[in-house]
């Protein structure tokens, strides 16, 4: 969909799945239903698939598959890291094997480019994973909101992925028990938007701290509201071109760790 993003860990999106379903409590506020909503009436790109409700906005439950973005970052002739559905979750029960089976070719076949996935239906992902090719340029993640639902980890890495990664966000809660023996990339960011919910300072340290001792990069994405952020006159929360809500700072500095031994400097 996009060839550039502002997302903080990735260069552009390619979203050749739209539409979704709630399946946890990290959906409740998705920034992609917010935007789905806004650009679903007839003739938009996401026309039927969110609606606004008294609770906010909302998916239908429909989910498309995109047969004229599938070959995108084939055209994408500069190498860049991609994010894949942005908009949506390609494990989603609604997209069928063998159209995730043509995007994995895909991804394969483009291979100047790195392809970072991230799901919530980590069951399905390790159910479909003996069948699908993985090539060496796909980062594979789970998003991980509280603990209760740690076990996503645990299903990751019982696929073949190469390098596999977490997205701890919206962070909702203390994360004792992380394992992250088998990870190559930790991001934690708190909600962002109307009704963001809290984030707190001990969870993302004790999670920077977990990463340090195993040795795996920690990106701080962002604190999401302000009133989450230690810092309440970080800069970077107006900083990062307008990017970095609630600021990106902890205990004095940005964390912006990469895998594959690419660290940054400080």
């Amino acid at each position: 969909m996009a060839t550039q993003s502002k997302i903080e860990w990735t260069d552009a999106t390619w979203n050749p799945v739209r539409g979704c379903s709630f399946c946890s409590p990290g959906c409740t506020n998705c920034y992609a239903a917010r935007i789905a909503a806004r650009f679903r009436r007839k003739g938009l790109p996401f026309e039927g698939l969110a609606q606004m409700t008294s609770d906010g906005p909302r998916w239908t439950n429909t989910v498309v598959c995109l047969e004229d973005k599938l070959m995108d970052p084939l055209r994408w002739k500069k190498p860049r890291k991609i994010f894949v559905n942005s908009m949506s979750d390609l494990f989603h029960e609604k997209v069928p094997f063998d159209f995730i089976s043509r995007i994995f070719d895909v991804m394969a076949g483009a291979h100047w480019h790195t392809f970072q996935i991230l799901t919530k239906r980590s069951e399905r992902l390790r159910d479909l994973s003996r069948h699908l090719p993985w090539p060496k340029n796909l980062w594979m993640g789970v998003s991980v909101e509280n603990a209760g639902h740690l076990d996503r980890i645990d299903h990751l890495c019982q696929t073949p992925a190469k390098t596999k990664f977490l997205s701890l966000e919206p962070l909702l809660g203390p994360l004792h028990g992380l394992n992250l023996r088998e990870i190559h990339r930790v991001i934690v960011g708190g909600e962002s938007g109307p009704g963001a919910r809290p984030m707190s300072p001990e969870w993302v340290a004790d999670i920077r701290d977990k990463c340090r001792c195993a040795g795996v990069p920690f990106l701080l994405k962002q604190w999401g509201k302000i009133t989450n952020n230690p810092n309440p006159t970080d800069p970077t929360a107006t900083g990062n071109d307008g990017n970095a809500k609630g600021g990106r700072l902890l205990e004095g500095r940005t964390w912006d760790q990469m895998p594959n031994g690419d660290q940054d400097s400080q």
